[in-house]
């Protein structure tokens, strides 16, 4: 279940990082997001991204 979690999270995560970068390089030419808002999504990214990455390192299958 944690493993599933983190997997998730892991997802969710690179897809924030992504749409942050995105939305910081078209910031500045009529875009939606502005350039400085436009690092929220990208710092919840990488807040997920590494939560899921240590979820899943750190969790033991079962035997």
């Amino acid at each position: 279940m944690k493993r599933t979690f983190g997997a998730i999270l892991t997802v969710l995560g690179i897809a924030g990082i992504i749409w942050g970068a995105y939305a910081f390089m078209m910031g500045g030419d009529g875009g939606v997001v502005g350039k400085y808002s436009a690092a929220v999504p990208f710092i919840v990214g990488l807040i997920f991204f590494f939560s899921g990455i240590g979820l899943i390192k750190t969790t033991r299958d079962r035997t």
